[in-house]
């Protein structure tokens, strides 16, 4: 084995986790090139082709979540965790990290409780403001939390607490391209107010169907929309477009691959409440209206977006009412440039702009010191 130090990142799921990781692992990389990264993820998950795609070896656990709504099932889940439990056990054998990074995601649990027990110093990043019940028990063994919102101390050792925020891609912050240009790369029409309607990397059904149901509203609306819909949603979105006729003010597609254009063409975002994206819209001054994903653990998008809500830094709409409100909403917010304004730059003093430097380097510190004390 080579001196290099070596660090397994562990995580992943949807877009909210592998983000944050792979920006960490770029800092890592940056600061001390020769060090050797090691993601460990879950099979079948997004993390599988995301992390390879971005330059990294990744190691799948068969591992998988509890089943909240058939009790049953989650026989099978406990038995996959056992057998990622011990995946994650020889792997952490055979690459030998020095410390081990866990970003949220079904792999972060088997694989940092592995760690601890095994000696290797862990460091959690908790993206959200309310947080779950893996984090909450792998933080008894970690040595650093790295959190994005304060009073996390009511979950967790203050001791072990740091206030970095949560990483983002850093092409959103390196982006060139004016408003304008972004507009025209949506074939829409720099004139006219734009509304950027994003449900996460797998799509938001609640979300869509507001879209869907609201075509008529939007065509009469006088702004314009880039609409993602998700892979699973794409396929009936066009089919509902198609029906509607001719809406040259809609751009409709299942995934955006230049965020950075998007944002730049935004005058006001609709979006679920994960950490990573209200990160984004933090560093980029997005106004936004939060509409929180009811089908989370401890409904913890609901408790992102009211720490905003509770700054007058974003609006929210409840999944259960936003078929009546949001649209109408958002048509009439996007037209308020007082609206606009306040929530820019309220949304702007909870940005962290240099996230994935600090955690990197309290990973470093932490590494390089287990290596000292066990590699004389």
């Amino acid at each position: 084995m080579k001196d290099n130090l070596r660090i397994i990142i562990s995580g992943g799921g949807t877009g909210g986790h592998i983000f944050p990781a792979v920006s960490i692992a770029n800092a890592i990389k940056e600061q001390h090139p020769d060090t050797e990264i090691l993601f460990v993820g879950a099979e079948g998950r997004m993390e599988m082709q995301r992390v390879p795609a971005a330059g990294y070896k990744i190691i799948g656990l068969p591992v998988a979540g509890f089943d909240r709504k058939h009790l049953l099932k989650n026989i099978s889940v406990l038995v996959k965790l056992l057998r990622s439990q011990l995946k994650a056990r020889q792997i952490i054998k055979d690459f030998k990290p020095h410390a081990a990074v866990g970003v949220g995601g079904y792999a972060s649990g088997p694989t940092l409780k592995m760690a601890g027990m095994m000696g290797i110093p862990t460091l959690i990043q908790e993206q959200n403001s309310y947080a779950g019940v893996t984090n909450k028990l792998l933080a008894k063994k970690a040595c650093k939390i790295c959190v994005a919102y304060e009073g996390m101390e009511r979950f967790f050792d203050k001791e072990k607490i740091i206030l970095t925020g949560n990483p983002v891609r850093q092409g959103l912050l390196n982006h060139t391209i004016s408003r304008e240009e972004a507009i025209r790369s949506f074939g829409l029409d720099p004139q006219k107010k734009t509304i950027l309607i994003i449900g996460g990397s797998l799509g938001a059904r609640t979300i869509n169907n507001c879209v869907m149901q609201g075509l008529e509203k939007i065509k009469n609306s006088g702004v314009q929309f880039i609409w993602q819909t998700g892979k699973f949603y794409i396929n009936e979105a066009k089919a509902c477009v198609a029906q509607a006729g001719e809406l040259p003010m809609l751009h409709t597609t299942d995934f955006i691959s230049d965020m950075a254009a998007a944002y730049s063409a935004a005058d006001l975002v609709i979006s679920r409440a994960g950490a990573g994206s209200i990160s984004e819209f933090c560093l980029l001054q997005k106004p936004v209206i939060l509409v929180p994903s009811p089908n989370v653990a401890e409904d913890h998008q609901t408790k992102n977006a009211l720490a905003l809500v509770n700054k007058d830094a974003a609006l929210y709409v409840k999944d259960s009412e936003a078929t009546q409100k949001l649209l109408d909403l958002a048509i009439a917010t996007v037209g308020q440039a007082d609206t606009l304004t306040k929530l820019s730059k309220n949304i702007a003093k909870l940005a962290f702009k240099d996230s994935a430097n600090v955690i990197a380097n309290e990973v470093y510190k932490l590494a390089i010191n287990y290596k000292k004390e066990h590699e004389r």
